[in-house]
């Protein structure tokens, strides 16, 4: 009787066990996915900014933009869109017109598809961002311009897309009497 009860409470707590690696295993996968999305956010992030820096140093110009089409350009050029992006969350990525951000060297481009010892610190794209004009302000003082932002973490299936508009405008300060 005992051999038996003993038997029993060795299958109850193996099942236990067995439960409880499952459930470590789900939370792992959990907790990489969801650092996965922040690394993809941050990516496109950094990008939507470098293009509003590279709004607000007078790279635009005076036009309206020219049609954007592929191929993408380098951050080094940059390029103001006339026409919009159509379907900026539509997969799969990448987008084929826009500027490819040159990110510093620790964010290292390198599609590997999250596999190796390396791709927690390479990302599977390069950012990217597409400039839209969207004409004068309202109260024409200055130009508005839409900026969409991809982002991508270690896989291709791991993308993030941020957009912002911005107005980029001239202005005076006096400085009285200096």
């Amino acid at each position: 009787m005992v051999l038996v009860t003993a038997l029993l409470l060795l299958i109850v707590v193996t099942i236990l066990a067995v439960g409880l690696f499952r459930s470590f295993g789900m939370d792992e996968k959990i907790a990489g996915n969801v650092r996965e999305k922040h690394r993809a956010v941050n990516a496109a992030e950094t990008a939507e900014e470098y293009a509003e820096w590279w709004l607000a140093n007078g790279n635009a110009g005076a036009g309206t933009g020219v049609v954007c089409a592929p191929p993408l350009v380098s951050a080094s050029v940059g390029e103001v869109c006339s026409n919009a992006l159509t379907n900026a969350a539509t997969l799969p990525m990448p987008w084929t017109a826009g500027v490819t951000y040159v990110a510093p060297p620790s964010m290292a481009i390198s599609p590997t598809n999250g596999v190796g010892p390396s791709s927690q610190n390479s990302f599977y794209y390069a950012p990217t961002f597409y400039i839209s004009y969207l004409g004068p302000s309202p109260n024409g003082l200055g130009t508005l311009y839409q900026i969409d932002a991809a982002g991508y973490a270690g896989s291709p299936d791991t993308t993030a897309v941020v957009e912002s508009t911005y107005l980029v405008q001239q202005s005076v300060k006096d400085l009285g009497g200096l």
